[in-house]
């Protein structure tokens, strides 16, 4: 007999076993375990340091502001956190880096910047004073509203201060204290819906945690073998070359390229100069991307696919990323979270997510250490189920392999055909074999895919879609709302495919949306036991890697078994966070190995 697929009303509150005292989410911002927080501490710039100011959670000074030199401030902050303050401050990047410089470690924050730019644009908070005065900017198309853009690089202390006037000190307190008071008021105003502002509260803090988080990890760094990854280079690019030269492996290639293209000043890097040596030689394509290069048979084409991908590596995770990247034994890239509209990461430099297998084998655990890689399981596909509703998917989800179970139930065993019919409706692929498909699923599945197709359909009309916990989509430019009220019939088709475009950018806004904030769930869980373990005194591991459903944890051997249960019970936790108690699993894979080129 099927299950039943119930929602838990209760969902967006947190069980006492699920967000406990240390570090992890409270989706209620002002209470922990049935009490009042203790206090709220303000902490911003000063021309001479800077200030720090306690506040009630509404935004109201309760105490005088304390200013402190530069130097000064480690070692308040340090008394401070002692009462388990939560700190409120503009940017975590501002301030936090400096702080784990002095081995301060804190619990909790309230990241103001990340926290306006979710306020600014939720369909939850639509309706209050804070959205209405937010900042709207006409953009292009593919362009994200300012505030959903990623943060611009820290100030350095000069910068920072002299954004001060000098006639006004407390201004810089002044103002993040107004803005900590409008967005608490934003969220107040919730009211009308108490789910959605118990989501919308769990959202904000989630996000702060993931700014602590991701502080954290480029302070820890990844553990790096930078002989191994020498080694790497030198067997596939040879010896490393003088600064401007190519490697050798490089070298010999071009030569080649210059000869069988008859082009002795070739230079491959150069699109416009390549493109012109292939015109040369009837190799008309219109541009050098390896799926068109693949269709032409020319003698030509596998050395410079073959250059072009070496080429690659030596420019994105060369001798010269390692000596920019890498310091003692440690990669430190930039996270920044939610730098991308539907709220996943992104990095500043450095290219933290996008490792290439190849160099995976320079990523490797201190002696007597393990790496516990761990990715959650068809993520996406599971976020959907729970946001459908959709009670016959949910069966085809108790077992770890999601599209095995669609297979069984809709196509006739096939999982290759599951996984491309579930993965062409998240993504709106509906052409070609996904097309094909789409019927079948959509028979089978009729909630789940219903659900995607709506989300499309509201974005094709010029609508905005919310995420489970209240991040919505940004709205169309300007532009595209003039596209759609184009007369003749050229127009029309390309305010169509716009249309189109849009929809499909909607139906998975709201999946990778909201498995961006079951991942936060995921994290901050996780970091709150990994601290639990610490402050017990037990053994345990730190967060060095994160990558939107994947996290690496960096522990001693005897602490393996420890990280891997928190791992675990941070998954089921996040689940309940996001979505209260449901018939849908959301598994964890883990490994444990010693290099991260042996995790998968």
């Amino acid at each position: 007999m099927p299950t039943e697929y119930v929602e838990d009303k209760s969902s967006g509150r947190s069980p006492p076993h699920v967000a406990g005292p240390r570090g992890g989410v409270s989706p209620t911002p002002h209470v922990q375990q049935g009490r009042m927080e203790r206090m709220y501490l303000l902490l911003a710039a000063h021309p001479d340091g800077a200030a720090i100011q306690r506040i009630s959670p509404s935004g109201k000074a309760t105490a005088d502001a304390r200013v402190l030199t530069r130097g000064e401030l480690p070692g308040v902050v340090r008394e401070f956190e002692a009462q388990r303050p939560r700190w409120v401050w503009h940017r975590a990047q501002d301030w936090y880096p400096e702080l784990l410089a002095q081995d301060i470690e804190l619990e909790r924050c309230h990241d103001l910047a990340l926290c306006g730019a979710i306020l600014a644009h939720s369909e939850f908070t639509a309706h209050t004073d804070y959205a209405k005065n937010a900042v709207q900017l006409t953009q292009d198309d593919d362009t994200p509203p300012r505030l959903l853009q990623p943060p611009p690089p820290p100030a350095d202390q000069g910068a920072l201060f002299e954004d001060l006037p000098p006639s006004d000190p407390k201004a810089g307190l002044a103002e993040l204290k107004a803005e900590f008071a409008a967005q608490q008021e934003a969220v107040a105003h919730v009211a009308t819906d108490h789910q959605r502002r118990q989501r919308l509260q769990l959202l904000l803090a989630a996000e702060s945690a993931c700014a602590i988080i991701a502080v954290e990890m480029q302070h820890a760094g990844v553990p790096w073998r930078e002989e191994l990854h020498q080694q790497i280079l030198a067997d596939v690019l040879g010896p490393r070359p003088a600064p401007g030269h190519r490697p050798p492996v490089l070298e010999a290639l071009c030569a080649e390229l210059r000869t069988i293209l008859n082009s002795p000043g070739l230079n491959p890097d150069s699109p416009q100069d390549l493109m012109r040596a292939l015109h040369r030689n009837g190799i008309e394509v219109k541009s050098t991307r390896q799926w068109e290069l693949q269709e032409s048979k020319h003698p030509a084409i596998q050395p410079l696919l073959t250059y072009k991908k070496l080429s690659r590596l030596h420019t994105a995770n060369g001798w010269a990323w390692l000596d920019a990247w890498v310091r003692d034994g440690r990669f430190h890239p930039e996270y920044v979270v939610g730098g991308v509209v539907s709220g996943r990461w992104a990095s500043r430099g450095g290219g933290a997510l996008q490792i290439p297998r190849n160099i995976r084998a320079a990523v490797h655990a201190d002696p007597g250490h393990k790496l516990i890689v761990a990715d959650a399981s068809q993520l996406e596909p599971r976020v959907l189920v729970a946001l459908a509703q959709d009670t016959k998917m949910a069966e085809a989800a108790r077992d770890k392999d999601l599209y095995a179970g669609i297979a069984a139930q809709g196509f006739g065993g096939d999982r290759a055909k599951a996984k491309v019919a579930l993965l062409g409706a998240i993504y709106g692929a509906t052409t070609g074999e996904s097309g094909r498909l789409m019927p079948q699923l959509a028979r089978t599945y009729p909630r789940a895919v219903g659900f995607v197709e709506q989300a499309a359909r509201e974005g094709e009309a010029g609508r905005t879609v919310t995420t489970r916990l209240g991040r919505s989509s940004p709205p169309p430019s300007a532009a595209w709302w003039r596209s759609q009220q184009s007369t003749t019939a050229e127009e029309q088709r390309r305010a169509d495919n716009l249309a189109r475009s849009r929809g499909r950018f909607t139906r998975n806004f709201v999946v990778q949306g909201s498995a961006a904030e079951w991942a936060a769930c995921w994290l901050a869980e996780l970091r709150r036991r990994l601290r639990g373990l610490r402050a017990e005194g037990s053994p345990s591991g730190e967060l060095v890697f994160f990558l939107h459903d994947e996290v690496m944890i960096h522990a001693p051997d005897h602490a393996v078994d420890a990280c891997i249960r928190a791992i675990e019970e941070s998954a089921a936790a996040a689940k309940e966070l996001m979505f209260g108690r449901i018939p849908v699993e959301f598994p964890v894979s883990v490994a444990v190995v010693e290099s991260y080129d042996k995790a998968k």
